[in-house]
């Protein structure tokens, strides 16, 4: 026998199959990394949209615990800004002084605005109608006000909808 053995089979890889492994597993993780990407870029829809919802919301309880109708003028509502006076709610007694309001930031109901909301704006829309009425049970067009909250953040509205009826009466 010769003192040197060669021995066939051996165990391991080529430098070309170590080559191909690595742009197999290159070209996977390209694929992986481009629908995590995907992911991260809408990670905070959510986040907008319960905002929209959150500020909806409060703006609805407000409204819809005010009083159906009182006697008097009700405000001539236009687009404004938070901190500016046509923001104020205070003086809102009834629930159809809120119709037409609107702002650009969600403002407080003292018109300070919401910090970290700047970019959103709210529209109220309020309105006594037949239509509405037949919605419900029959009731006369008179005891049913619609109300509908639009929050916007740039595309994006969120429409809110609720119903107040002259329940006191």
């Amino acid at each position: 026998m010769c003192a040197r053995q060669i021995h066939r089979g051996a165990s391991g890889f080529t430098l070309i199959e170590m080559i191909v492994a690595i742009v197999i597993i290159g070209v996977g993780l390209a694929g992986v990394l481009a629908a995590f990407n995907v992911t991260v870029k809408t990670s905070a829809d959510p986040m907008i949209r319960k905002q929209m919802l959150v500020a909806a919301e409060a703006l609805m309880e407000e409204v819809v615990l005010k009083p159906f109708t009182v006697t008097g003028v009700a405000p001539a509502n236009a687009a404004t800004s938070c901190g500016l006076p046509a923001s104020v709610r205070t003086s809102f007694d009834d629930v159809s002084d809120y119709h037409n309001y609107q702002t650009t930031g969600i403002c407080g109901i003292d018109g300070v605005a919401v910090a970290g909301l700047n970019t959103y704006s709210v529209k109220v829309t309020v309105v006594p109608n037949a239509a509405v009425a037949t919605d419900l049970a029959g009731l006369p067009a008179n005891s049913v006000k619609k109300v509908t909250i639009d929050v916007t953040h740039g595309s994006e509205t969120l429409s809110l909808v609720g119903w107040r009826t002259d329940y006191a009466s």
